[in-house]
């Protein structure tokens, strides 16, 4: 007769969270909102994001990792747009911009200002602060 001794494993590890897997939220009216994974949004294309109180935000992440969060709106014609737009960076200083599927201005990722119209302040949009965890 032939006994067997079964060896017990090791309880495996607790996973790690993989690289990609932070959670990407925005601060908006005091607290932080969840928004998604900072793995689900594709580098230099945007998403919409409905905040608690109906505004939206569009959310970036460029090809560095950074990530962004400015108003939904487009100031020049009233849609919800900002979102499809594409995002780019100015020569000088390396600033990243959105650049509005309709009427292609630039709006500053950062500042919110229109890069096209700097002087008026009734264009900006608004800049939500973002933090991963």
């Amino acid at each position: 007769m032939t006994t067997s001794t079964a060896t017990l494993a090791r309880p495996a590890p607790a996973p790690v969270a993989a690289p990609g897997t932070a959670l990407l939220e925005i601060a908006h009216e005091g607290a932080w909102v969840p928004v998604c994974r900072l793995a689900e949004l594709v580098p230099g294309r945007g998403a919409a994001v409905l905040l608690p109180d109906g505004r939206q935000a569009a959310v970036f992440v460029d090809r560095h990792g950074r990530a962004y969060a400015v108003g939904n709106q487009d100031p020049f014609t009233g849609a919800w747009v900002l979102s499809r737009g594409l995002l780019g960076s100015t020569g000088n200083g390396d600033r990243p911009f959105v650049a509005s599927p309709l009427l292609k201005q630039r709006f500053d990722l950062v500042t919110g200002v229109c890069l096209d119209a700097p002087e008026d302040p009734s264009l900006a949009l608004p800049v939500y602060p973002v933090r991963t965890r």
